[in-house]
């Protein structure tokens, strides 16, 4: 694992642009342009981006595939790792020079029911890095400090910056499955979540099965840790899965809803499933009766919090998990979202702006 220095410390100018990758139209390649730094509000911190990661949630933001969308123009990216540089108004929770991640979750009112018991991530007056906020892809950011994480020493920030999505979400729904030793998980989806999927499952102690439509994701797949492993193209998931017993927990993380489906029926009796992608296709069908006649639980996992973020940092610093990436310019950012739609990108695609 590679160990970082934090490095010195530039002065930012009162007032001055920064290059970023901005969407101005739906659908459209997004530019690289020139933007203004916007002052800092109060409790806000500007950070001096060093690495961010493309995370499928990007592309639906800038493709505007959800229902509820961001306003363009703005700049994508919540898995962003750089160093503070300025701070605003109140800020007491970060220092200049302190490495820092900008996760999805941007701003929460931080007093509702939700957020004072521990779930801030379903704040309704919530923000969104790379989606109401400005996010990490261009040279800096600008971010609350209260909902940054701190990046310890010796984790690199280009491993942090998947780590800070990819990581925390499905750290965080493992969780939410409830996955024990020798449960039997099914992970469906092997890239840049179903990777890190793996490994926590692994580490809660469950026997996992890897489920993806390409060998060479498979493959890495075994490398990380994955018992059984099922070439959805290839094979019917649903018969191997029930063939090893059926899975205690099956971690939906394709974004397609006939992996979903494919999920729910490689459950046992009494099974869980856990919906995290977001397919732009957003409606799956599931049977009334084979559910409630066995039992069987379906639960959303929506990334994670700081603390669950925190608790990411340390696995990695612990030398626990293994992040699977490749590094790109942030010149390149059309033809990266194109190798990931095209499924060319093993596991991780990181920008260095």
């Amino acid at each position: 694992m590679a160990t970082t220095e934090t490095q010195p410390v530039p002065t930012p100018p009162e007032a001055h642009h920064y290059r970023a990758a901005v969407v101005h139209e739906f659908k459209a390649p997004l530019s690289v342009d020139e933007v203004p730094a916007p002052p800092l509000a109060h409790g806000q911190i500007r950070v001096r981006v060093e690495a961010s990661g493309l995370c499928h949630t990007d592309i639906h933001a800038a493709h505007g595939d959800w229902p509820v969308k961001p306003s363009p123009p703005f700049i994508p990216g919540h898995e962003g790792v750089g160093i503070v540089i300025e701070l605003g108004p109140g800020v007491t929770e970060v220092r200049l020079g302190d490495r820092v991640a900008m996760p999805w979750l941007g701003y929460a009112c931080g007093t509702c029911d939700h957020c004072v018991s521990g779930w801030e991530t379903l704040c309704l007056e919530q923000e969104n890095m790379g989606y109401s906020i400005d996010g990490g892809f261009g040279e800096e950011a600008v971010a609350y400090a209260r909902y940054v994480v701190q990046v310890p020493e010796g984790v690199d920030p280009f491993d942090a910056a998947p780590l800070t999505c990819a990581g925390v979400t499905t750290y965080k729904a493992i969780k939410v499955a409830g996955t024990r030793s020798s449960d039997l998980v099914a992970v469906f989806g092997v890239g840049g979540l179903g990777h890190l999927a793996i490994q926590y499952a692994a580490i809660a102690g469950g026997r996992v099965i890897a489920v993806d439509l390409t060998d060479e994701k498979l493959a890495l797949a075994r490398e990380l840790g994955a018992e059984f492993t099922v070439n959805a193209a290839k094979e019917d998931p649903i018969a191997a899965i029930q063939a090893l017993g059926g899975a205690d927990q099956a971690i939906a993380l394709a974004v397609a809803p006939k992996s979903f489906e494919q999920a729910y029926g490689s459950l046992r009796r009494g099974g869980r499933l856990v919906f995290v992608a977001l397919p732009a296709d957003n409606e799956v069908t599931i049977p009334i009766f084979e559910t409630v006649l066995n039992g069987i639980s379906i639960v959303g996992s929506i990334v994670g919090t700081r603390t669950d973020l925190r608790e990411v940092f340390e696995l990695h610093a612990a030398g626990r998990t293994h992040v699977t990436r490749e590094t790109r310019p942030l010149a390149e950012v059309n033809t990266a979202i194109e190798d990931v739609l095209a499924g060319r990108v093993a596991a991780r695609i990181v920008f260095e702006p």
